[in-house]
């Protein structure tokens, strides 16, 4: 979750493991599967099917219409195991850069003002910050520049 100066917001992000890019994100005041559908919606309606989709075993993300969504696809639906963190590390890698790079630099007074920051934020971590783990190139320069589709990731 993200704090804020009076509150908090739910994030969910869906990220391409390969390149790290965020293909989509979404906040909401509430821990809903409605709005982590939208994030998956778009990122299938913009980016196409993943042969894998990993997520937690949160309630959003093991509920029946997140699952019957997924299996429409036809990609195979992977779970981490049960407080096991370190199956999505990638996932886990990037809130941690959000909160550091961006949430805890600031406190939002609203939604507004967190969607518009974070949608910055996502601009530049997809096309502008370099990644040593992607020998130095952005999310995009590796997603577009040699697409591979064999995983995705949503925490």
């Amino acid at each position: 979750y993200l704090p804020m100066a009076h509150g908090f917001l739910y994030l969910v992000a869906i990220l391409d493991i390969a390149s790290r890019k965020v293909l989509a994100w979404r906040l909401s005041n509430t821990l809903t599967t409605d709005f982590c559908l939208a994030a998956l919606n778009e990122a299938l309606a913009r980016f196409g099917t993943p042969e894998i989709f990993n997520s937690d075993q949160g309630a959003q993300f093991s509920s029946g219409d997140w699952l019957d969504r997924l299996k429409a696809t036809g990609c195979r639906i992977s779970m981490d195991g049960k407080g096991r963190w370190v199956d999505n590390v990638f996932v886990e890698r990037l809130w941690r850069s959000v909160k550091y790079e961006e949430v805890y630099l600031h406190a939002y007074r609203d939604g507004r003002e967190a969607q518009r920051q974070l949608a910055a934020y996502f601009d530049t971590y997809n096309r502008r910050r370099l990644h040593q783990s992607l020998d130095y190139q952005t999310p995009d320069e590796v997603y577009f520049g040699a697409r591979t589709d064999e995983l995705a990731a949503v925490a």
